[in-house]
């Protein structure tokens, strides 16, 4: 099947009456689409729920929109709660698949990925989707052009590093004429797996300023906003407003983004930097759990080191083979070479193509 991209609808609503048959579930709902085109193999037949990660949002609003152009009896809804809220109610088989900026966790006590086997009835597995560059977003009159260091970052989120002028910041934009407007840094109030992927960077590339672990909790300076549209829409009305939101995010509200400087020179964020960092990740996942190790504190030239990776979180096999068969067609496309070019027309980064091969492969598992 071929599919075709009508472009970016992410204000568009898509609405419907939903039965939703989650995995692992008692079958308590299932939606059919009928005998048209929503029946047929490659759209699948069962209406899908799924919510989590708001640094997928548009990339995944995205996805659905051209999906549904090309299978318009089938329906997907993705509700960007947070990748905390996303896993949970997967959990509980309130959605029939997750999206979240950090793999089940099953370390230091960690139990959501036995929890999610235990529900699926089935291994769950942590399929890479969306590569979402984490954007230093802020807000300065009269600058449009500033690099920023791991120290410096670490210095400006604990708030020990107050005014835009300080030494460090113009130590490192020399030539930039920095105002001594009041840093005023934007942190997410909700669990987010892009607070946790920023804490990571953070912990691996300044651990002598950043001593806090990671978290999806935040455990710095600043004041809270929930949520990625709350924290960028804040440094977009504060004259020195600084946060770390993803890339999209930051376009959308038309942010100044910094340059990154971890150790081999500034790099800006582009499509093709944010993609070099991903190649440097780390598989540690086995088979089809395709969960990644990240380089936060790379020094590979030319890589933007401040990313995020998206899991849609799945059952390798669901408890309905029809909610198994709609997940798997509608992944399919999302993973897709074509949709995932499209991606970073909107602010993300383009799956490199060993780690989008194996997402197919295990894409193609799913029953």
């Amino acid at each position: 099947m071929n599919f075709t991209r009508k472009g970016r609808v992410s204000s568009i609503a898509l609405v419907g009456a939903l039965a939703l048959s989650a995995c692992g579930s008692d079958n308590n709902a299932g939606g059919t689409g009928g005998d048209t085109a929503a029946s047929d193999a490659d759209c699948g037949s069962t209406a899908l729920k799924a919510e989590g990660s708001s640094a997928q949002d548009n990339a995944i609003q995205d996805a659905i929109a051209n999906f549904k152009e090309q299978c318009p009896e089938q329906t997907v809804t993705y509700n960007a709660t947070g990748s905390g809220s996303g896993i949970k109610n997967f959990i509980a088989g309130q959605v029939n698949f997750a999206g979240s900026d950090s793999a089940l966790k099953t370390e230091d006590g960690e139990t959501e990925q036995a929890d999610a086997d235990k529900k699926c009835g089935s291994p769950a597995w942590n399929l890479p989707m969306v590569t979402g560059p984490i954007a230093v977003s802020y807000n300065l009159k009269g600058v449009d052009d500033l690099v920023l260091t791991p120290s410096v970052i670490a210095g400006i989120f604990q708030g020990k590093i107050a005014k835009w002028n300080d030494p460090k910041i113009a130590k490192i934009n020399d030539g930039v004429d920095l105002p001594a407007t009041q840093i005023k840094p934007f942190f997410r109030s909700d669990e987010s797996g892009t607070t946790e992927n920023f804490t990571s960077y953070l912990k691996q590339s300044a651990p002598k300023d950043w001593t806090a672990e990671p978290s999806k909790k935040w455990p710095g300076k600043g004041q809270g906003k929930a949520k990625t549209a709350g924290v960028a829409a804040a440094v977009q009305q504060t004259d020195g407003g600084i946060t770390y939101a993803e890339w999209s995010g930051a376009k959308d509200n038309k942010l100044g983004i910094a340059k990154v400087d971890n150790g081999a020179g500034p790099v800006e964020l582009t499509g093709e930097s944010a993609g070099k960092a991903v190649s440097a990740a780390k598989s540690v996942g086995k088979g089809n759990n395709l969960k990644l190790e990240l380089d936060y504190a790379t020094k590979t030239k030319g890589a933007y080191p401040i990313i995020l990776v998206t899991y849609e979180v799945v059952c390798s096999e669901y408890s309905d083979p029809a909610v198994g068969k709609s997940v798997k067609s509608f992944l399919k496309y999302f993973g897709s070479k074509e949709q995932q070019k499209n991606l970073e027309e909107i602010g993300y980064a383009p799956l490199p193509s060993e780690v989008q091969s194996n997402v197919e492969t295990a894409i193609s598992a799913i029953k």
